[in-house]
């Protein structure tokens, strides 16, 4: 393999984090920090493959955190960093790229152009990082008489460095090799004991490191700064027919009739879908899911709504939350909502609590009224990512 890997260092356990779940596996916007960290890279058309660094007994977490994507297998870590960026390096030596990107997988915010500023260094010296300069006057302090200033540090040429960390992957290799066991923080450094040239590059202030739960906390404000919130209404009809049960929102309901449709004819899922896909601009329930279709023929609604959801995602957006109208006289809605609810949860993953579902009638009036059949209507409310 020529071209670019990008190693995504995951091994960690996330000590001063705290908690039973390593960092890089919890949720961030509704989706695990790591699977965040990974696409930048999945994305980035210089990129020729990626691969995760974890811990042996985080395989399962792993795999659920970047479910779909296009991944080469992981690479087992090691006791430290450097130890698990060394054995990361070293599971590429049959690929032998031409340049290796090492990324913390605690950055989930590195941008297209930041990998490319560091990849288009590589043609000229075998490392570079991105780096920020130190704005804020420095102190050296002492431990004794609590703590008083001993000096003010220069600071004007003192750089904060980011990550990814771009090499040339067989200066970077060699160099690992011959510094295996020392405790260097970052690879910048490792190569700098191997007197390897490496460039500084402008980083990002936005690409920081969540490394404390005030961190996450930041990374949560930064995601619902840089989103922008969508709405799409859904609605659809269907008449009685033969049959002596009807399902709505995914909970099969005993009825004198059934409802007509290609599929299972559940009104208030076919709502729920068009007004998710309708939020996020992606077309109606038909266009993807076409009534002509012989494989949808009796089909659950779930399938359409899940892909819908799956869609959000795939948008980069997150459902805050759906609310789901289903409009006859019979059968009564009340004694079934709470299992709509649930059910509406379960297929979109989400907390019972955002979502919303209601019955009413039309007073016998229209053609609900006159019991021919049943309508529903459906919102869904998304938070989704503005270009960077």
């Amino acid at each position: 393999m020529a071209g670019c890997v990008a190693l995504v260092v995951a091994a960690g356990r996330g000590a001063r984090f705290g908690g039973g779940v390593p960092k890089q596996y919890r949720r961030l916007g509704g989706e695990p920090l790591l699977r965040r960290s990974v696409l930048p890279f999945v994305d980035h058309p210089q990129v020729d493959a990626v691969r995760s660094i974890i811990h042996p007994e985080d395989r399962e977490l792993y795999d659920f955190a970047t479910n779909g994507l296009n991944l080469m297998d992981p690479a087992p870590g090691g006791d430290s960093r450097q130890e698990s960026v060394w054995r990361g390096l070293e599971s590429l030596v049959d690929h032998a790229p031409e340049t290796v990107l090492i990324h913390d997988a605690a950055r989930p915010f590195v941008t297209r152009e930041l990998v490319s500023r560091v990849l288009s260094a590589l043609e000229s010296t075998p490392g570079a990082i991105p780096a920020m300069p130190v704005r804020d006057t420095l102190k050296q302090g002492t431990s004794e008489n609590g703590g008083l200033i001993a000096a003010t540090v220069e600071r004007s040429a003192l750089w904060r460095a980011q990550t990814p960390q771009g090499f040339r992957y067989p200066e970077i290799l060699a160099a690992h090799r011959r510094f295996a066991g020392a405790t260097l923080t970052d690879d910048a450094a490792v190569a700098e004991q191997a007197g390897l040239a490496v460039t500084l590059v402008p980083g990002d202030e936005d690409n920081f490191k969540v490394t404390t739960r005030d961190d996450f906390h930041r990374a949560e404000q930064f995601l619902t700064a840089n989103h922008e919130i969508r709405t799409g209404i859904g609605f659809d009809v269907h008449r009685f027919g033969a049959g002596d049960h009807v399902v709505l929102c995914g909970v099969a309901i005993p009825h004198e009739a059934g409802l007509e449709g290609h599929s299972d004819a559940d009104v208030g899922l076919h709502a729920l879908t068009d007004a998710l896909l309708g939020a996020i601009g992606a077309g109606d329930i038909g266009s993807h899911f076409p009534p002509g279709d012989p494989q949808w023929r009796g089909a659950p609604s779930e399938i359409f709504l899940r892909r819908a959801g799956d869609l959000v995602i795939e948008a980069g957006g997150r459902i805050s939350n759906v609310d789901v109208t289903v409009i006859c006289e019979r059968p009564r809605i009340g004694p079934h909502r709470q299992a709509m609810r649930e059910r509406i949860a379960s297929i979109l993953d989400l907390p019972s609590t955002r979502v919303s579902v209601k019955g009413t009638t039309t007073e016998r009036l229209g053609f609900t009224g006159r019991g021919e059949g049943i309508a529903a209507q459906a919102i869904a409310t998304v938070r989704i990512a503005c270009e960077r």
